[in-house]
């Protein structure tokens, strides 16, 4: 569980008064923040890419095993939308690398997430040339299994990854200096007397025929020492776990079932609905455009140069372009977001309509860009849920995405199996694309309604 950042963002340091003061943490906008940015762009282009040109792999599985466009499209979806809601592998590993960014990043949050994410725009143009490549000298077969060799860097992103580290030093309560363990004096310890005593204050006559005894004592003491000590330290070790449990578990609770919970928010429930619908806008072109193109006799073309790359290299452009826009202070991140939004799907409306390369071009290069919404995605989940709640809000937003993800592909199969086209599997999931952002516009209208008429009421009173 993810404190906030005003527990892991900044340190404690203690004054002459024994007061607790807050310095900015000196990773917080630069230092190991921007190896968190490089780190979760690998991440992106080893998961996002390569699940983005899975494509060319939809291609050769149609050739081989002759089934349904819909029943065969459900091997990327599932590769996709299992990834999003509950992936033990690249699951596992793209969430923490967005949240991770914005924990690092206060001032120019929208720019690192955007910079980020342009690794799942340069992954789709890498690993479509090369499972390209691999599918025709070794076999779609061996080529996964090369991809698969290939993903293994992600144990080297994960392992620059790493938690804000919290304050250092913690005060006694009521104290007025840190806590320290019990010290004992070395005189105490060799001679294994009472803690305090000296061997000046226990020397009498007669006790030279006790020196046997006082070794014995000496080396009893030391391990008696050393024993108490390593039982402190494991205590207080597991201590500190069992406070951190439970505090993320009530933390957890309450985010999801107390009163504080992300449901009683009206526009992050929009925002998930929004979400169910968004992603397979987007993922279902990276599926089935290699075989549009083949039944437009477009191939030759598509081959020098894929639809599929001009999305993915407008991507990279989109989602460095919008981020830095939204950080300008004049602007809001959710104007850049539902504009863009409103690109993508005016695009999907207009694809199906497109039988020409050049036409098809522009208008991939219109959802590549647009799409570049996605990396402000977690900036307009903290505006909504804040810091504090962001892992757990995100999580939810991209299980809603996995859904659309899972469901959409299959989908536009399965239309096409009926109509032998796929010109209503566009329409439709634009329809609902549609529905979806109009749904982020419920509860601003509502707001704006009743400003409006308190303003009226105001005035008539007046």
């Amino acid at each position: 569980m993810y404190a906030s950042h005003e527990d892991i963002g900044y340190d404690l340091e203690d004054d002459p008064k024994a007061k607790k003061t807050l310095k900015p943490h000196p990773d917080i906008d630069g230092g190991w923040a921007w190896m968190m940015v490089l780190s979760s762009f690998f991440v992106h282009i080893l998961i996002m890419g390569s699940q983005m040109a899975l494509g060319v792999l939809n291609v050769e599985w149609l050739e081989e095993f002759h089934q349904s466009r819909g029943l065969t499209a459900w091997v990327s979806s599932l590769s996709m939308g299992i990834t999003l809601i509950v992936g033990l592998g690249s699951g596992m590993a793209y969430l923490p690398a967005v949240v991770m960014v914005g924990r690092y990043f206060q001032k120019r949050r929208a720019l690192a997430q955007g910079l980020s994410t342009t690794g799942t725009g340069f992954g789709t143009f890498l690993m479509t040339v090369l499972l390209k490549y691999l599918c025709a000298e070794y076999g779609w077969r061996n080529a996964m299994f090369i991809q698969g060799a290939v993903s293994l860097n992600l144990c080297v992103c994960g392992a620059l990854m790493r938690p804000l580290s919290p304050g250092k030093v913690e005060n006694c309560p009521g104290a007025e200096e840190p806590c320290a363990l019990p010290a004992y004096s070395t005189e105490s310890v060799k001679s294994g007397l009472p803690l305090g005593m000296t061997e000046d204050q226990d020397r009498r006559p007669g006790k030279e025929e006790t020196i046997c005894d006082l070794q014995t004592q000496e080396c009893q003491g030391q391990t008696r020492a050393r024993k108490n000590l390593c039982a402190f330290r494991v205590l207080k070790t597991v201590g500190q776990l069992t406070v951190r449990v439970q505090r993320g578990f009530r933390d957890w609770y309450s985010g999801y079932f107390g009163t504080a919970s992300l449901f009683t928010n009206r526009v992050f429930v929009a925002f998930i609905f929004w979400a169910l619908f968004a992603y397979s806008s987007f993922v279902i072109p990276f599926i089935h455009l290699p075989e549009i193109v083949s039944l437009y006799s477009l191939s030759e073309q598509n081959d020098a140069f894929p639809l599929t790359s001009i999305i993915a290299i407008l991507h990279i452009f989109g989602k460095v372009i919008l981020g830095a826009v939204a950080d300008l202070p004049c602007i809001s991140v959710w104007n850049v977001f539902l504009i863009a939004n409103f690109t993508l799907v005016l695009s999907i409306f207009l694809l199906p309509l497109m039988h020409t390369y050049a036409s098809l071009a522009v208008i991939c290069a219109l959802i590549g860009f647009s799409s570049g919404y996605f990396s402000l995605m977690p900036v307009v989940t903290e505006d909504l849920v804040g810091t504090e709640h962001l892992a757990n809000a995100y999580g939810i937003i991209i299980c809603a995405n996995g859904i659309s993800a899972l469901l959409g592909p299959p989908f536009a199969g399965w239309i096409f199996d009926i109509t032998q086209k796929y010109d209503f599997s566009f329409y439709v999931c634009g329809l609902l694309y549609m529905l979806g952002i109009l749904s982020l516009l419920i509860q601003p209208c509502i707001q704006m309604v009743g400003q409006s008429r308190r303003k009226y009421v105001d005035g008539a009173h007046v």
